[in-house]
């Protein structure tokens, strides 16, 4: 039986070469992350500037507010108010908590006005008579009538030579809190009508 022997000539078949296959796949796997972050960069340089989120309101930044001038009535004044009014206005505070003060339409000698929605001061009307005692608040040693409206709270002084009246918008919650800073003022310049009210005493 004849022995069958391979020829020199004849080439073995080709072997893989591991080596290379280990490098190309690692230089795949460098090469398709820097590829994505190249191609994420150049897409957020052409891309249009985004606008910056607007702030949400908090307790450490003031709410957004108009700069209109607030609409108040000037009805004319006696002398002697007229000069109450004037000394009262011209030392109110610039902001109320954190409303801060707009001009109005008319009488700022006799008118003033906080924030959006506006809270108002009004100086030199009339004093009402409260029917009832429970209406009647003393803040910072201001008598107070307070009279509940649907849309807001008017707190009108009741021992002051001239009327002060504060109208405070419900959206702002409980309207005493409000006038404390005001009540400060009124007593520096609103001198006392007489002897405090007996819904006051007490």
């Amino acid at each position: 039986m004849d022995e069958i022997t391979s020829s020199p000539d004849e080439k073995a078949p080709p072997r893989r070469d591991v080596t290379n296959r280990r490098a190309a796949l690692l230089a795949t796997l460098v090469a398709v992350p820097i590829t994505v972050a190249v191609a994420g960069f150049t897409f957020a340089k052409l891309a249009p500037d985004a606008p910056a989120p607007e702030p949400s309101p908090s307790a450490t930044t003031a709410r957004p507010q108009s700069t209109a001038p607030v609409e108040m009535a000037a009805p004319a004044l006696a002398e002697r108010p007229a000069t109450v009014c004037r000394a009262l206005m011209s030392q109110l505070p610039d902001t109320v908590r954190d409303l801060k003060q707009r001009s109005v339409t008319a009488g700022p000698e006799q008118n003033a006005a906080y924030g959006d929605p506006a809270l108002t001061v009004a100086c030199g009307g009339t004093e009402p008579a409260p029917a009832q005692t429970d209406d009647v608040w003393v803040v910072n040693k201001v008598c107070w009538y307070a009279a509940e409206g649907p849309d807001a709270t008017v707190l009108t002084t009741l021992d002051r030579e001239t009327a002060v009246q504060v109208t405070v918008p419900r959206t702002y919650g409980a309207a005493l809190q409000w006038v404390s800073p005001i009540s400060d003022t009124v007593i520096a310049t609103v001198p006392s009508g007489g002897p405090t009210p007996a819904s006051c005493a007490g």
